[in-house]
């Protein structure tokens, strides 16, 4: 098992592989499958992520149960169709797509984890940009999936995923670097270059906490996805250009584990920090659960 970044680009050049290949072969050997299985379910994977975009933006969009998120994906849409936008067509289609997934993860409506079902929006945001963009057909969107969990594994194995370790660097953060590796790959671009975006994306967003109102993945999680998905891109775009970050991406990685292990309980999902302690993040909370659930200081 790949346990670096630094290991998986290494292999990757001198093997002359994609990195997305790397990870099909350590899963066929790992799980004794073939890799028409493998393939296979990703394929079912990629399904998933479709129509929960689907979903977000049909009709009137969907709402969660308690209220406070719904609807804004078709917003966006509508907004989208006036032609009238400041960031662009493009840039759009990924923030209407993240909300609409993360939206139907709050509605509990089926999502595919990426990693995590808090930022389950920035892949599907990412990928349906760079379809239209790279003209991208089934097996090269389901390539980009291999290629993005392969970044994933490292950091899961060493470091977390998770908020409630991390804080939402950890996931959306995490989401957000295996995204703009994988746009690489499915770009043309080259292994390292892979390595160069993840970094940069993921040294953009640490020290990102995770302070859900109400402790429900709705508030703010639904539109950090879309912070994960432009960010993800861009730092995409960078690497393509020939940037390169000056800390390595497994330094990084490194960078962000010591941070979510230095962030206070508070800031690490459950609900007691940051814009879940506001005023309204409190009256929110109440109106939810119909009562006043106190706050640790």
């Amino acid at each position: 098992m790949y346990t670096k970044i630094h290991e998986l680009v290494q292999t990757a050049q001198e093997r002359q592989l994609p990195i997305s290949e790397l990870i099909i072969e350590q899963e066929i050997k790992m799980s004794h499958s073939s890799r028409e299985i493998i393939w296979a379910t990703m394929g079912k994977n990629l399904d998933v992520m479709l129509a929960a975009e689907e979903k977000g933006v049909t009709g009137e969009g969907v709402q969660s149960a308690t209220g406070i998120t719904g609807g804004e994906a078709v917003l966006m849409k509508r907004y989208r169709e006036k032609g009238q936008s400041l960031s662009g067509d493009i840039m759009l289609e990924a923030v209407q797509n993240a909300i609409a997934t993360n939206e139907v993860n709050a509605s509990m409506g089926i999502i595919c984890a990426t990693p995590t079902a808090g930022s389950a929006g920035t892949l599907p945001g990412i990928l349906s940009v760079i379809t239209k963009q790279l003209s991208l057909d089934r097996d090269a969107q389901i390539r980009f999936l291999f290629c993005a969990s392969a970044f994933g594994m490292v950091v899961a194995n060493d470091a977390m995923i998770a908020g409630a370790t991390g804080g939402c660097q950890a996931e959306v953060g995490s989401a957000s670097a295996m995204g703009a590796a994988a746009a690489v790959e499915a770009a043309g671009g080259t292994p390292q270059q892979s390595s160069e975006a993840f970094a940069m994306a993921m040294s953009n967003l640490l020290g990102l906490v995770c302070d859900p109102v109400a402790g429900l993945v709705e508030v703010p999680c639904v539109k950090r996805n879309v912070i994960g998905s432009v960010n993800a891109l861009t730092s995409a775009d960078m690497a393509l250009a020939g940037l390169v970050s000056k800390i390595p991406a497994d330094e990084v990685i490194s960078a962000m584990k010591s941070i979510g292990e230095n962030l206070p309980s508070t800031l690490r999902e459950t609900g007691l920090g940051g814009l879940a302690a506001t005023p309204t993040g409190i009256a929110l909370k109440m109106q939810i659960f119909g009562q006043d659930m106190s706050i640790d200081k």
